[in-house]
């Protein structure tokens, strides 16, 4: 799996986190573990399991969803900055496998005020794309953190 791996550095995570997508807390979600590449994307190398399928062998389009979502999300937090989704535009390209790793990537376009244009995207272990995602997201002052 060495395509993955861009000397990356860890990002912090609180440990009373009970986010579905990262929370190490939240014993039934997705424990995604972000790392911040030298580009300043937000980037995870994860196996998302069975359990989380629409069709058989694939991944469900709502936690596909929620991966590139999270990726858009810990690009904001990488600049210390807490924010909520306001708008996402998925494209769904090409079925996910469930079981199999993947990467996620997830970085800042550009912003305005409170607002920030995010992209995502989730890739296969050769690195093809499989999914995309285009968000607004709005900068909120938050002391829970996620």
């Amino acid at each position: 799996m060495t395509e993955f791996i861009d000397h990356p550095a860890p990002m912090a995570h609180i440990a009373k986190n009970r986010c579905f997508a990262c929370g190490p807390a939240n014993e039934n979600g997705l424990h995604l573990d972000f790392t911040l590449a030298e580009d300043g994307s937000a980037v995870c190398v994860a196996t998302i399991p069975d359990c989380f399928e629409g069709p058989p062998g694939y991944l469900h389009g709502g936690i596909l969803t929620t991966l590139l979502d999270e990726a858009m999300s810990k690009s904001m937090r990488a600049r210390g900055l807490t924010s909520v989704t306001r708008h996402l535009e998925i494209e769904l390209l090409r079925p996910v496998q469930s079981a199999t790793p993947i990467r996620l990537e997830g970085r800042l376009i550009r912003s305005e005020g409170r607002k920030h244009w995010l992209e995502a995207r989730i890739l296969s272990a050769k690195g093809r794309v499989l999914t995309e995602a285009k968000g607004l997201f709005i900068e909120i002052h938050d002391s829970h953190g996620c």
